[in-house]
Parts: structure tokens; sequence; C-alpha cells
């Protein structure tokens, strides 16, 4: 069975305030940013872990939005001043999760992934899924086994198969991808 979603997903992080009007940086934390930000967008500003909304602090909602590098430049109602932009600097923007875009058939949330277990195409239990790593070129997934930890690149040519009901990725790994 599928985990439960968490109530909140974290979509963008703003590294920096921009200018002297009041914009900031923000860097996308998901795979669909044209859907998520969008003038109008209302948002909420994370705790310092990102996971649920800060107490106290209103929704953000994008004035402003102009592609720039790796992300957008961003305006937010009533931030009008750069010192007001960077008390709003390293920090998260969430999302509540029924608010998040719909998936395409073969995606799936990270956190879908914590907590399964992981089988070889023969069927030996490797162990489960403990944490996942974005990285490039391939995110890694650290499985908890009986003698230790593992990594794992969460690929095509090495996840074969991902069953999320019952909760287990198979994979196919190279010749003592296992052992190390």
């Amino acid at each position: 069975m599928a985990p439960a979603p968490p109530p909140f997903l974290i979509v963008g992080h703003l590294p920096k305030a921009h200018g002297n009007r009041g914009e900031l940086l923000l860097l996308p934390l998901t795979d669909r940013p044209d859907e998520v930000f969008r003038l109008g967008g209302e948002f909420r500003i994370g705790d310092s872990g990102g996971r649920r909304p800060e107490i106290g602090l209103p929704p953000l909602v994008i004035q402003e939005l102009r592609p720039f590098k790796r992300g957008y430049i961003v305006a937010f109602d009533g931030i009008e001043t750069r010192s007001e932009a960077e008390i709003l600097t390293d920090r998260y923007l969430v999302l509540p999760f029924d608010e998040i875009p719909p998936l395409a058939e073969n995606e799936l949330h990270y956190h879908e992934l914590l907590g399964a277990r992981v089988r070889t195409t023969d069927g030996v239990e490797v162990g489960e899924v403990v944490e996942v790593y974005e990285m490039h070129p391939s995110d890694l997934l650290e499985g908890r086994t009986p003698s230790g930890t593992v990594l794992i690149p969460f690929s095509r040519q090495l996840v074969v198969a991902v069953d999320r009901e019952e909760r287990v990725l198979e994979i196919d790994p190279p010749a003592g991808l296992l052992d190390l």
C-alpha cells in the first residue's frame, strides 16, 4: 500500500534577493516548473525544515515572473524593496499536496520510494530504501541491507520495475554493485 502523501511538498527555493525592487531568484524544485509557477500562483513559505508552512507568515502571490538562468526572477505581491526580499532569502516555497500537478503514468514522487523493498530481478531481497539523493546524472537510492547500506543509481537501466501498490523496486544490478 502506497504511503500517505505529505501534507505539503517543497516546490521552490529562494536563494537570494535580486536587484532593488523586491525581486528574488527562484530555483524550481519540481519537474514541472511551468505548471507550478505562474502569475497569480499562491505559495507558502516553508518552516526551517521546509516541510510545513511557517506559522504566522501570509501566503506569497506571484505578481511578476520571468526566466533567469536555471530558474526565474520573481516578484511577490507586497514585497517591494530589497530589504523585504532579503527576509525571504534561503527559504523554501511549499504547496499543499493536493495542489501539485498530477503525475504522468510512469512518474512518482520520491516520498513514495522511502520504505520500499528492493529486490533483484532473480528474487533476491536486497533491503529497503531509506533515502533518495538528487544527483547528476542519476539520482541515488540509499538502501539499508542486512550488512549495511548500498547506493543504487535510480536509472532505467538498473531499476527495471516499480510496484507502487506493493512498494517494491525490482533492480537488475551489475556484478559487484551490491558488494560495495
